[in-house]
């Protein structure tokens, strides 16, 4: 299942969680809460909305990555005709449906449906067959049957850190739920990862969740492993400045990402998450670095404060980190359970104001309480503002604008006067349009 394993990855470059262009870099560079101050051909579209199908970062997710889905569906096939043991058998299977599924899911919240793969299709390549775009409903059940299936065969819990188990099928599968708005499976996903089998939990401290020596603590429910010599996370190299102090002088920093200043000012006074979103520092050259400067640098559009994020790895000697990249956690899974109940119930309750207080607290910051939500919609709102504080940078940020309706409006709102209504979806790669002869039809507003 090499092959299954190999896109959910970040290698330096490579994966669809790699530190450079991955869904979730992508994804929050279109949004409110990231932006990258190398302004050059590659990044301006994402943060202006002026994306086209032959823009290379917001099709590059598709070009490298939907072939996967034909990857595992021969790995299948290879899987049936292999002599082993029903328990290894039952395992892999497993493990390449539930795959399958996410990539799937993937793909399809960033570009709408995909063509699926068949494997008798797949089984003649040197015919030439062009394969169209799967219709809402073949590209839903397919995500769906595939991740439901998996839950079949996977553990509650893998004893090898990094493998896919029930845990984080269940959190995919949320996700997918809050995505088609189906709020009562969304719960029901919520509340399974809740139970005391899953041992999840949240980390006293916010900085803790992303360190070296904390490496699969019980927040994280799913990360990319790194391991010097196998794999590293670029993370600092992209979002540190040059001179920004390090204890480990070694790390290359290449002043790219940042929080734009407008989210940063939303945050409260005394989040525990700003200890690793830095508004203020002084510069190794003895430079005050603060919202002036990097405006003076780099202009209000590129400019905002350093998503320091994650902890140092000692043994860096220039690019690259060892310290695991944090996919999903549970305090994601606390806020979109929030979220779920009250949607589905068109009621805050005291639960749903309890599990998003969970990460209030946590933030060290004051409770809500009831008095403080004005109704649902008050409510909704200050979920979705809650999640962007915990969340900034973990690739959540667009589908969470979009499924509350604001994603558009809030690239208007900073001044994007190319952004189309339909540009809830990015383009499919021109390329793809052009090998698909007419059979392949590209994404609306494009």
């Amino acid at each position: 299942v090499g092959g299954v394993y190999a896109p959910f990855r970040s290698a330096e470059y490579s994966g669809v969680f790699s530190t450079a262009h991955s869904f979730q870099v992508i994804g929050d560079m279109s949004t409110d809460i990231a932006v990258c101050c190398w302004v050059n051909d590659s990044w301006i579209p994402l943060t202006t909305h002026n994306w086209t199908p032959n823009h290379y970062y917001t099709t590059l997710n598709y070009t490298d990555y939907a072939k996967y889905l034909g990857t595992m569906t021969l790995t299948l096939d290879r899987i049936s005709k292999v002599e082993m043991s029903d328990e290894k058998k039952t395992l892999l299977v497993a493990e390449t449906r539930f795959g399958r599924g996410w990539l799937a899911f993937m793909l399809y919240d960033f570009y709408g449906p995909i063509p699926i793969p068949t494997l008798e299709d797949l089984l003649n390549p040197l015919d030439e067959i062009i394969e169209p775009r799967a219709t809402q409903e073949e590209m839903t059940n397919f995500i769906e049957t595939e991740l439901t299936e998996s839950l079949k065969g996977l553990p509650t819990r893998t004893t090898q850190f990094g493998r896919f188990d029930k845990g984080l099928a269940y959190t995919v599968l949320m996700k997918y739920y809050m995505h088609e708005k189906n709020w009562a499976k969304a719960e029901e996903c919520g509340r399974e990862l809740m139970k005391a089998e899953y041992g999840y939990g949240l980390m006293d401290r916010y900085s803790d969740i992303f360190t070296l020596e904390n490496e699969g603590n019980k927040e994280i429910i799913f990360a990319c492993t790194q391991e010097r010599g196998t794999a590293l996370q670029l993370w600092h190299d992209h979002a540190l400045p040059g001179n920004y102090p390090t204890q480990n002088t070694a790390i290359q920093k290449w002043d790219g990402y940042k929080v734009p200043w407008p989210f940063y000012r939303t945050f409260e006074e005394g989040d525990d998450r700003l200890s690793v979103l830095v508004g203020e520092y002084v510069g190794t050259d003895g430079v005050l670095f603060n919202e002036e400067s990097d405006i003076a640098k780099h202009g209000n559009l590129y400019s905002g404060a350093v998503p320091v994020k994650y902890g140092e790895d000692p043994e860096s000697t220039g690019d690259g980190s060892q310290i695991d990249l944090v996919v999903y956690r549970y305090a994601d899974v606390l806020t979109l359970l929030s979220e779920a109940i009250v949607r589905k119930g068109n009621a805050v309750t005291s639960e749903a104001l309890d599990l998003l207080n969970q990460v209030r607290v946590r933030a060290k910051l004051n409770p809500y309480t009831m008095s403080d939500v004005k109704g649902v919609d008050d409510f909704l709102q200050k979920v979705l503002d809650e999640r962007g504080h915990e969340l900034w940078f973990e690739g959540v940020r667009r589908s969470d604008l979009i499924r509350h309706g604001q994603f558009i409006q809030n690239a208007r709102d900073r001044g994007c006067t190319t952004t189309k209504d339909e540009f809830v979806l990015f383009p499919l790669p021109q390329a793809v349009i052009n090998e698909g002869k007419g059979k392949i039809i590209q994404n609306p507003g494009y």
